[in-house]
């Protein structure tokens, strides 16, 4: 059996899967202020009479990384940049602990300025008498060349809790967003911790001593294990399990339109043949640009529990949730309240939802069966009006799938796929007052979780090889050997794929599911004078994005039951 849990912004969803479809769900309130509750809670439940050896795998998808970071609730991080000749590191100022430093290595890796370790010694001085516990270090292009990222590392190794270093957290070049990376990881990662430890610790008094995974923004998952030491990688993982719950039910032949509704955000998102969008560069959250592989996703602030109200005489939804529905006990109308008038919802109070838009109704000067429907119809053209934008936005460059760039490719969806609590009457809606065909997914309320629960484990592996220098290297792997004058691109993929198949079982892949793909492979002569000098090789592998082998009985038996 596996437990796939994500928490939401309104509820933490709990599913406990078997060969024969959804055995078991659980729905529990999300606190914001105390999420870790929320999570624990919702697995106490979910485990309830359950045989603890029956359970063989438990995913988590959850908010807190990307909550510290919206929020800016993460503690003081020390930063040590070098950049060397070129742009000045202060223009990637991350955070008020920011150092740039002497030193630097050129694009192929070769030393141009040593490390100045009084100079280093110094700044860890000040992170100490600062009270700093965390510290990332980023030397421009230490993914050509470790070396003085791992010298700072050795000077300051002893006095801090945890040291990030930018070769370690990505293998892409990409200096101003090794920076902005580097910095979130370290600043998430004393809340992932806690929340490490106390689901390990709640685990193990239920009996269920085995390996947990977390989900990633890229819809895979990794070992819970390997997360302390990439926790940047589980933020937007949210967006991810609800692509990831839909992909067995989408089109194997054409594009697919994705709608999460959840009571705070609608989530969107494009598949193409059953096969997610990338961001193939990294999140952005807020003013922090990242190298953090992303699916391609758009969230915005409308949602079954948004706030309603009339604003200089106009309707307006959201982004605000104050509370629940109405139906529900909360303090002001919502979409929600509007399928209850509508008689389209039935599980909560009706009257409280009619009497709360009547002083709406008056305002508008329509009935409170009217003022329902243009409520909702309000809501629903608003949330289709956000996917031609995001549609139109994915157009207006190449088109990146978790496989390959899409050449020439342009989005055309022509199906709509709903998660969510609400999500038959949107798809009805939806269906109504658009060109699309929409229907809601199986077991629609738990997808997200069943989405994280059937997630196939990724990770990627970024190998450069210089046959001038004659040196074959791996950073983020701490891999690196010298090799022959005739190493060339097929020698690289097959160093490549034996890294990625180590990283790949560390991080919990079933050895004998491991689906491999090169998604770069480059090789440029390098000329001195009138002569070939050798060869500079870049190769990019991953584990294919997907669903785990064998979920094909899970799918077909939520399909006849939903």
């Amino acid at each position: 059996m596996i437990i796939g849990l994500d928490v939401g912004g309104t509820h933490t969803d709990v599913v406990l899967l078997g060969t024969e479809g959804l055995i078991k769900e659980v729905k529990v309130t999300t606190d914001p202020s105390n999420l870790f509750n929320s999570v624990l809670s919702g697995l106490e439940k979910i485990t309830e009479g359950i045989e603890p050896e029956n359970i063989h795998r438990i995913v988590l998808s959850t908010t807190l990384t990307t909550n510290a970071i919206v929020q800016k609730k993460f503690p003081e991080v020390g930063m040590i940049v070098s950049g060397g000749p070129g742009l000045d590191p202060e223009l990637f100022r991350s955070n008020r602990h920011y150092y740039p430093v002497s030193g630097s290595i050129d694009h192929r890796g070769r030393e141009i300025e040593p490390v100045d370790s009084k100079e280093i010694k110094k700044i860890a001085k000040r992170f100490k008498k600062e009270k700093i516990r965390l510290v990332g270090v980023v030397c421009k292009f230490s993914v050509r060349n470790p070396d003085h990222e791992l010298k700072i590392y050795e000077i300051l190794k002893d006095s801090f809790e945890k040291i990030f270093l930018g070769h370690r957290i990505s293998g892409n070049l990409n200096f101003p967003r090794r920076i902005a990376t580097t910095f979130l990881n370290a600043a998430v990662y004393p809340i992932h911790k806690e929340f490490y430890e106390a689901v390990q610790k709640s685990l193990e008094k239920k009996g269920l001593v085995l390996p947990i995974r977390i989900l990633k923004a890229d819809g895979g998952n990794m070992n819970f294990n390997s997360s302390i030491d990439f926790p940047g990688q589980t933020i937007l993982s949210g967006p991810a399990a609800s692509v990831m719950g839909s992909v067995a039910f989408s089109s194997e032949d054409e594009d697919t339109l994705i709608m999460d509704i959840g009571g705070t955000t609608t989530d969107m998102s494009i598949l193409i043949n059953r096969v997610p969008l990338l961001d193939p560069i990294g999140i952005s959250l807020g003013s922090y640009k990242t190298l953090i592989r992303s699916l391609d996703t758009l969230s915005i602030g409308v949602g079954g529990d948004s706030a309603v109200k009339i604003k200089n005489g106009k309707l307006q939804v959201g982004p605000q949730r104050l509370g629940p529905a109405l139906a529900f006990g909360g303090p002001v109308p919502t979409p929600t309240d509007a399928l209850f008038v509508l008689k389209e919802m039935n599980n909560g109070d009706r009257e409280k939802s009619v009497n709360g838009l009547r002083e709406l109704a008056k305002e508008l000067r329509l009935s409170v069966e009217d003022t329902a429907s243009m409520i909702f119809e309000f809501t629903c053209r608003k949330i289709l009006s956000e996917a031609e934008k995001m549609i139109n936005r994915i157009n207006a460059k190449p088109v990146y799938t978790v496989h390959e760039l899409q050449e020439g490719y342009k989005v055309t969806p022509k199906k709509i796929l709903v998660l969510g609590g609400p999500a038959p009457c949107f798809a009805r809606y939806f269906e109504k007052i658009s060109d699309y065909k929409a229907r809601a997914v199986p077991k629609w309320t738990v997808a997200n979780a069943i989405g994280a629960a059937l997630a196939r484990t990724t990770c990627e592996v970024i190998f450069f090889a210089d046959t001038q220098r004659k040196i074959a290297i791996a950073p983020a792997e701490n891999f690196l050997i010298n090799i022959k004058e005739n190493f060339d691109s097929s020698d690289a993929v097959k160093n490549a794929f034996d890294l990625l198949r180590q990283k790949a079982l560390q991080r919990g892949s079933d050895s004998d599911h491991l689906e491999m793909e090169v998604l770069e492979n480059m090789q440029f002569n390098m000329v001195r004078g009138f002569y070939t000098a050798g060869k500079n090789i870049r190769v990019k592998v991953q584990v294919k994005p997907g669903l785990i082998n064998g979920y094909d009985d899970i799918i077909v038996n939520l399909t006849r039951r939903s």
